[in-house]
């Protein structure tokens, strides 16, 4: 993923930083963060984790609930968009400053503790930044087969501007069925962090993966639950919102 970054975009830098978990495991994660238009004063951010769970909590069979989860969606699908986000505007410079930020450690788990702790690493060095974000967007889950975005509450509480700002992004490329304006319950994800550090950030996730959310947190969040045509869709609502000015 680095070596990717490295060749399309003008800076890439790894943060790396260790973390003992509430069990006593000591980790050592990675947070990668790249900037286009680096000389640019105003910028937004948008992120996603890169991580996976290291066990599968919500399999069916408990033989299986301590194998790690593919990952396929939860966490790759986000990774996947912003990969190609980077390598367009490559291409393209944006009209502004665009910070793309792949976290670690999101999902590590089993509870709260233990999670969010790439975004909880950038929220704490937030004011050391040069230039920071005026706003932040944060994809998770983002490639089921059956896509639908609702609005988090928290997003909308802390956020709205923001949220507004995508949802009529994607309405305006036609994908008012998949992002529609109606409110979903709180949502504790990577934008939680930075918006208790000061910087609005909405979040884009479905939270409806597979039948009943069968998928999520088990050996079935993989490939074949997972659709192209879906990431396509986001990336280019996260490409209208940068080229649109953001």
């Amino acid at each position: 993923m680095v070596s990717l970054l490295d060749s399309v975009a003008p800076e890439v830098t790894v943060d790396t930083f260790p973390h003992v978990t509430t069990s006593g495991d000591s980790l050592t994660l990675y947070n990668v963060s790249v900037r286009f238009r680096p000389e640019a004063t105003r910028r937004i951010l948008v992120l996603t984790h890169w991580d996976t769970r290291p066990r599968s909590d919500n399999a069916t069979d408990p033989a299986l609930q301590e194998i790690p989860i593919p990952g396929a969606n939860d966490g790759a699908s986000g990774t996947a968009v912003l990969l190609e986000v980077a390598r367009l505007m490559a291409g393209v410079d944006p009209p502004l400053g665009v910070d793309l930020l792949f976290v670690d450690g999101e999902d590590y788990g089993p509870t709260a503790d233990d999670m969010f702790l790439g975004a909880r690493r950038y929220a704490d060095n937030l004011d050391r930044l040069s230039t920071r974000p005026v706003y932040g967007l944060l994809l998770d889950m983002v490639g089921d087969v059956e896509p639908l975005f609702l609005t988090d509450d928290l997003s909308v509480q802390a956020a709205n501007v923001v949220v507004q700002k995508v949802w009529r992004a994607a309405e305006r490329l036609g994908y008012r069925e998949y992002f529609p304006n109606r409110v979903a319950n709180r949502v504790y994800d990577d934008h939680v962090p930075l918006i208790e550090a000061g910087l609005a950030t909405a979040d884009i996730i479905d939270l409806d993966y597979g039948p009943n959310n069968a998928y999520w947190h088990t050996p079935d969040d993989a490939l074949e639950h997972v659709s192209a045509t879906t990431l396509e869709m986001v990336g280019e609502v996260v490409l209208e919102l940068i080229y649109s000015g953001g």
